[in-house]
């Protein structure tokens, strides 16, 4: 049976953020009114892991531009176009930026979980960065959104195609809790180990820890070739996107390595090490003193985090402060508190890097049965 094509003005209604006054501030207290970024809308998810937070001024200058559950919301400026996420339980009633719009009120003849399903078929991305890169100001108007036209199956369809995917988000979902609660794990021994550090030595990073920037790779590939490898940019580091290089001159990072964004907004975030050749925009810092080993190391730049971006340099776009960060004095633990924490964290790491992977293959198989099942090519 042919399915019928619909245009998402038939389906939903559509409506965009609020742009926000002019002297308002985003806040970490979580007593106030929650408030999407572009930068927490991807994959299918909000990730509201750093969330924001608006101050009731602001709040009630676009108290009428807010979500809820099930709502599908998608950027339409920006490097962010396209990406597009679900507002879950707990963010029922946040604000949402100007740079999305909402997705809501969908009829009996659509299921919202189909048409997120729409949006995360691969190139589709690509699609709505070629049609706002047609407009004056590179952004994706509502009145393009709306002439959208999707092939809509028969409701028990979609239902089917949709329970069939969302057991894998449920897998990956329930593997990205317990990496939550494992880190948090980690980070509980660091902050334990540390209540003794007034006692310790302090010494500057630069004296045991060398930074290796990255380079531009002559190729990027999406899928994995005979001589290639793992290439680690921020997307990459942050497990929203995998992607591949055979230029065998980049830098080499391994897991026992702290990686760090050297450039652009997010400037001055830590990562874990990971195998992999390294991007333009990040760069390797690497302990050379077997007292501080790469989780110590890690562990110190989140927990400094907040004064190393501030540290950054450059107006118009960011730069992480190298010279800054290798002054700052760390306190080094004596050797056998530095084993006794590797030992503790050495099991956590090691699970967590599981979990991610796990995940990475959870993500591929269910990326291979999304356009067939969207297409009506593997029949439910």
């Amino acid at each position: 049976m042919k399915w019928e094509l619909k245009t998402i003005n038939d389906l939903c209604k559509i409506k965009g953020g609020k742009r926000l006054p002019k002297n308002h501030e985003l806040v970490e207290d979580k007593t106030s009114h929650p408030y999407i970024r572009a930068r927490d809308i991807g994959n299918g998810i909000i990730d509201f892991s750093k969330p924001v937070y608006l101050q009731d001024s602001t709040f009630n200058f676009i108290s009428t531009y807010t979500v809820k559950q099930d709502d599908i919301v998608l950027t339409i400026v920006g490097a962010n176009i396209g990406d597009v996420g679900l507002i879950p339980k707990e963010l029922d009633g946040a604000n949402l930026t100007e740079n999305a719009v909402k997705l809501t009120s969908f009829n009996d003849n659509c299921y919202f979980k189909y048409l997120l399903y729409y949006f995360l078929l691969p190139g589709k991305k690509k699609q709505l960065e070629q049609v706002a890169a047609g407009s004056a100001q590179g952004k994706l108007g509502l009145y393009k959104i709306k002439d959208i036209a999707i092939p809509i199956p028969q409701i028990f369809i979609q239902l089917k195609i949709t329970s069939i995917l969302s057991a894998y988000d449920d897998l990956i979902e329930n593997n990205v809790k317990r990496i939550k609660l494992l880190e948090e794990k980690a980070k509980l021994h660091y902050k334990e180990l540390m209540q003794e550090s007034a006692k310790w030595d302090k010494v500057r990073l630069e004296d045991f820890v060398s930074v290796v920037k990255g380079k531009k790779p002559k190729n990027v590939l999406e899928q994995p070739e005979d001589d290639s490898q793992l290439y680690l940019l921020l997307d990459t580091v942050e497990r929203t996107k995998t992607l591949y290089t055979s230029d065998l001159t980049l830098p080499l990072s391994k897991e026992t390595d702290v990686l760090m964004c050297m450039d652009g907004a997010r400037s001055g975030l830590a990562f874990r090490g990971m195998v992999g050749a390294i991007g333009s925009t990040m760069a390797i810092w690497r302990s050379n003193s077997e007292r501080v080993s790469g989780e110590f190391l890690f562990q110190f730049m989140k927990q400094n985090e907040s004064a190393i971006t501030q540290g950054n340099t450059g107006a118009a776009i960011p730069h992480s402060n190298r010279k800054f960060i290798l002054d700052m004095k760390i306190a080094i633990p004596p050797k056998k508190e530095a084993v006794n924490f590797d030992k503790l964290t050495n099991p956590i790491i090691k699970l967590v890097n599981t979990l991610h992977n796990q995940n990475t293959k959870l993500r591929e198989a269910r990326d291979i049965l999304l356009p067939r099942l969207m297409s009506g090519q593997i029949k439910v």
